[in-house]
């Protein structure tokens, strides 16, 4: 495969929005670019009889994000159907709207403001510069499990408060559990066989087992020996003057794990395949960083949009161009569209790290806009910059591998050829 096929390939018109493997190939763009032309705002038919409403215009989505009283994330944020246990049993601050939302939130907020995460700048960039000078002089190696998998967990571990060593163990779990319709990644997919047992339990995982002993044995060493971290805050923290329960800390705790490494590991990898079919951008940012990187950051989570659905529950009826939305439909919010959007980006195919503006709903929008987007900024950031100081050449040597889901848009491996500087 060379350079650039796995952006340039933009799927079937009429994909299968339901399946994951239909991302296995592409992203659907061709599908969403006829979506947004012919009905932006669809009812999309599932197998098992039912479906949802699939929004695929960046004001609509916008729209609906920040309108948190006609649609609702208290029912579910994911495309799938859950009992009320299931629902009560998974919750995170991501199914509460306000005012709920906004009294979780406050709990970590003030630690990943973007004046506190450009504290952390320094030790990444000494992080990033220590998995890059043990990778690279190998030659040739994987860019996926050598770099990008391995630099957004250990600053997460820091962050958390738990020990580096364990990164491996919890992106691993991160793997299983988000990764949960992809067969390399779990023995326990979604959609091959009966999950019913582990119905309970986040993304339907028996993983999540192994993450919440781990954060019971990380609270019992907080509780005996408070420090300076987010599991401390967790643990001390009374947002209804009440502290958490025990399972509001472990569904926090692995909602945290896995939103803090998964998407911004994806976005890396995404993000050299980008510079590496643009060599002119590639080496006017290697030239100059200063002016160049906090646009190609931008420009890249626009582009790759890893994150790709969130979804909102309807509580009254809704006209939305032309189509009447009842309560109780699901919303399927579809980002890699928003963010190729012909009214909102001139030439959305085109990498461009000028582009400017570059208003994309990465991060979403409203109350529910990610709260990792700064430390997300900072990583992308930073790594581009010490990778590209290093090396003088890089090449694919191989076609990236594609993650098995219509959640993340996640590449599992990207074998490459370096000459370093």
């Amino acid at each position: 495969m060379s350079v650039g096929t796995l952006h340039d390939d933009r799927g079937e018109e009429y994909a299968d929005l339901t399946s994951h493997d239909t991302f296995v190939r592409a992203v659907p763009h061709a599908t969403f670019t006829r979506m947004r032309r012919e009905e932006p705002v669809a009812w999309v038919e599932e197998v098992d009889g039912g479906g949802f409403w699939a929004l695929t215009k960046h004001a609509d989505i916008a729209a609906v994000s920040r309108d948190y009283v006609r649609f609702t994330a208290s029912r579910g944020i994911r495309i799938e159907q859950m009992a009320p246990d299931e629902l009560e049993a998974r919750r995170t601050m991501m199914e509460f709207d306000p005012p709920e939302h906004a009294r979780l939130r406050r709990l970590v907020q003030p630690g990943f403001t973007p004046k506190v995460i450009a504290t952390y700048e320094s030790a990444f960039r000494l992080l990033a510069g220590h998995v890059l000078d043990a990778a690279l002089p190998q030659g040739e190696l994987d860019f996926v499990t050598e770099i990008s998998r391995e630099l957004p967990i250990r600053l997460l571990c820091r962050l958390l408060g738990v020990p580096e060593s364990d990164a491996g163990l919890l992106v691993t779990w991160g793997d299983q559990m988000i990764s949960n319709a992809d067969p390399e990644y779990t023995p326990v997919v979604i959609d091959k066989m009966d999950t019913e047992e582990y119905r309970l339990l986040p993304f339907r995982s028996p993983a999540a087992l192994e993450v919440f002993r781990y954060a019971e044995e990380m609270a019992a060493e907080r509780r005996s020996s408070p420090e300076d971290d987010i599991i401390t805050t967790l643990l001390t923290a009374e947002p209804d003057g009440q502290p958490l329960t025990d399972l509001e800390f472990k569904n926090f705790f692995t909602l945290m794990m896995v939103a803090g490494n998964e998407t911004t590991r994806h976005t890396i990898s995404h993000g050299l395949i980008y510079l590496l079919d643009n060599p002119i951008q590639m080496e006017q940012l290697r030239e100059d960083p200063a002016a160049l990187s906090v646009g190609a950051t931008e420009e890249i989570l626009r582009a790759s949009s890893v994150t790709m659905h969130f979804r909102r529950t309807a509580t009254e009826p809704v006209e939305m161009r032309g189509k009447t939305i009842q309560p109780g439909d699901r919303v399927v919010m579809w980002y890699p569209s928003a963010n190729h959007d012909e009214e909102v980006f001139e030439r959305p195919f085109e990498f461009d790290i000028r582009r400017r503006p570059n208003d994309h709903l990465t991060f979403g929008t409203g109350r529910h806009v990610c709260l990792g987007a700064s430390l997300a900024r900072l990583e992308v950031r930073v790594v581009f910059e010490e990778l590209l100081k290093r090396v003088a050449a890089i090449e694919i040597t191989g076609g990236p591998d594609r993650l098995r889901s219509n959640f993340i848009n996640g590449i599992k491996h990207l074998p490459i050829r370096v000459t370093l500087a």
